[in-house]
């Protein structure tokens, strides 16, 4: 008798702790279903969802700690001891969430790479798409996209892509029998051909059975960064090979029985005319290209801004035209950029929907 008025006394102490658990149990499995059934179209609520389950169970949690038959000091000792928990754990994780925040605002600052901007950070090359507060992602060449954290970002060497120009180059060994004036001016015509301008050809290397050359030239079009390599390369395969120069290694060797003055080029043929070939920029960069767009506009924007900052000094009826002219422009650009994001938001929508599916 004894036992059971013992263990009904226990079961009186923990009811409103159980009771508690058993309501806060109760309220995540609905919240949970009712967030699900609210959200399950939308991919980018994940994140929300995972976040805000989070938080009510660290509430229910502490509902439950709270209602549990302690004296006050014990369940002092207890709060305390999961806030010492949570401290630690925001402290060992603060390090690198703070820096990558600092990052962020230190590439802002210093602006040196916008969205849309070809870059090559360590090892990896391609175009940004985005710059958030703690990540920038890159486009790469093969279409896909690698979310960096800006720390990375400002610890390793960025080389960026100006969109002013860049040096597009390649190099190519042909042996001493050949001379480099005539080396120099076949490649600098490849080159002409390839569409570079002000190009220039450099020895690299005389090696014990060939010479290395460079041939390099200005790239005003970034955007066919990609293409015009490869051009490049196909437009001194046809000059050297129609300068009747083998480009071949000294140390070639083939077991059947040639000609003396036979040389390894290939023949002549007829030319026809290419088909249509896609350009792989268009089809690589889709997503840059868009974020390039964005960041254009907006830059557009404060150019007008800083048009109407000046003209704000000055008076007169053609200045007031100005100002209006202005304004107008601005509204219109204000709409191309709101309609350019909706797009992107749109077609990122889209492309986390198939990828769901």
């Amino acid at each position: 008798m004894d036992l059971i008025n013992s263990m009904l006394a226990t079961a009186a102490k923990f009811a409103p702790a159980l009771g508690t658990a058993v309501l806060a149990l109760a309220a995540l499995a609905g919240i949970n279903w009712i967030l699900k059934r609210r959200w399950q179209d939308n991919p980018d609520a994940q994140f929300r969802f995972q976040l805000i389950m989070l938080a009510l169970t660290f509430a229910g949690g502490l509902a439950v700690i709270i209602a549990l038959p302690v004296n006050d000091e014990t369940r002092g000792q207890l709060l305390s001891l999961i806030g010492i928990l949570l401290s630690a754990a925001i402290a060992l994780s603060s390090t690198t969430f703070i820096g990558n925040i600092m990052a962020g605002i230190m590439l802002r600052a210093v602006k040196s790479a916008r969205p849309g901007d070809f870059i090559t950070v360590a090892e990896l090359t391609g175009r940004i798409t985005e710059m958030g507060l703690l990540h920038t992602e890159v486009q790469t060449e093969f279409r896909d996209l690698v979310t960096v954290p800006n720390l990375y970002m400002v610890t390793q060497p960025m080389q960026v892509v100006r969109t002013s120009g860049t040096i597009i180059s390649a190099e190519v060994s042909l042996g001493y029998d050949v001379s480099h004036a005539d080396v120099s001016r076949i490649l600098g015509e490849a080159a002409s051909h390839a569409g570079l301008q002000d190009s220039f050809v450099h020895v690299r290397q005389l090696g014990d059975f060939s010479v290395t050359y460079r041939i390099a030239g200005l790239l005003q079009d970034v955007k066919s960064l990609i293409s015009a390599r490869s051009r490049l390369r196909e437009a001194m395969l046809d000059a050297l090979h129609a300068a009747g120069i083998e480009i071949v290694s000294p140390n070639f060797m083939n077991t059947r029985v040639i000609a003396d003055k036979e040389l390894f080029v290939p023949k002549p043929s007829r030319k026809v005319i290419k088909k249509h070939q896609t350009q792989a920029e268009d089809v690589v960069f889709d997503k840059a290209e868009e974020a390039a767009s964005v960041e254009q506009i907006r830059k557009t924007i404060e150019v007008v801004d800083a048009e109407l900052l000046v003209l704000e000094k000055e008076e007169g009826d053609e200045i007031i035209l100005s100002k209006d002219r202005l304004k107008a422009k601005k509204l219109r650009l204000i709409e191309q950029l709101k309609s350019a994001e909706e797009e992107r938001k749109a077609a990122e929508l889209a492309e986390q929907s198939s990828a769901g599916k």
